[in-house]
């Protein structure tokens, strides 16, 4: 598996380092993450999707203007951030601080329900992945969040052009997706390094298709997804995020997600629901 560092492999993280590191993540949301879990028990998805709903709900007198975007057939199509087993399985070194969220919000099959809305519309789908190779751990400063994926061997693969051990390791694609990422229409970019899309080539791929408008999905909600909407934004896309086709990490210095909502809210040219995503993309093909 990418994740298991049984010795030095050159990127200075040894087996060891991982299980350790692990633990120290997981540890600081371990209480907020059992206390979900906790609330699930004898409930449905569905149960713990409406509960979220109604706590992440829109004011109902919004003070700031409302807008909306069109999807326009041949300008628009659905870009999907890290739809990675690390982020989105119950054997993802994130489950810990992200699973609650993303039980919440029904995350991995509201993704599903957008690749399979986008691919019987003809919507093209660009895929924004994280990856780390070995030379990605020699960096001489970090973020803490990129310290933190470093740690655990996040989204790890033994090189650029190496797939031995991917199938299935943490940086490949939650299995249910690999029918629509794997059809040979699905364009997968080369990979984002921190979190926005500036040092891949994601806006190059678009733009050659005449691209100017992006519905925004993938993990996580603060950070990857919230990078990317900023990114295409600076770069002149029109960009809706769909809000419960992501999720984000519950930990003690804050709720991810929430952090992200408020802030999609103030920049996305739309919010929308999976429901109302998925309406509007069969009704524009």
């Amino acid at each position: 598996m990418t994740h298991d560092h049984d010795h030095d492999c050159g990127c200075g993280i040894t087996h060891e380092h991982v299980d350790l590191a692990r633990r120290r993540v997981l540890a600081g949301a371990a209480a907020g993450a059992a206390a979900g879990a906790a609330a699930l028990t004898g409930g449905t998805a569905t149960a713990a999707t409406d509960e979220a709903r109604a706590y992440y709900a829109d004011p109902e007198t919004p003070g700031l203007p409302q807008i909306d975007m069109e999807i326009d057939p041949g300008r628009t199509a659905l870009v999907v951030t890290d739809p990675q087993i690390d982020f989105l399985s119950e054997d993802g070194v994130t489950w810990g601080v992200v699973g609650e969220s993303v039980t919440e919000q029904g995350t991995v099959d509201n993704i599903e329900r957008l690749f399979a809305a986008a691919k019987a519309a003809g919507m093209p789908v660009f895929i924004s992945p994280h990856y780390y190779y070995p030379h990605d751990h020699d960096w001489h400063f970090e973020g803490t969040l990129e310290k933190t994926m470093h740690s655990i061997g996040m989204f790890d693969r033994l090189g650029p052009l190496n797939l031995d051990n991917f199938e299935g390791s943490g940086a490949d694609w939650m299995p249910q997706y690999k029918k629509y990422i794997e059809d040979g229409e699905t364009i997968v970019c080369s990979p984002h390094k921190i979190y926005g899309p500036a040092q891949n080539d994601l806006n190059l791929q678009m733009r050659k298709r005449g691209i100017d408008k992006v519905i925004l999905a993938g993990m996580s909600a603060n950070l990857c997804t919230q990078a990317h909407l900023y990114e295409l934004l600076e770069l002149g896309y029109e960009v809706a995020v769909v809000r419960d086709a992501t999720a984000g990490a519950k930990v003690p210095e804050g709720d991810g997600y929430l952090a992200a909502i408020i802030n999609f809210r103030m920049v996305a040219n739309g919010v929308w629901w999976t429901d109302d995503a998925v309406k509007r993309i069969a009704a524009a093909s």
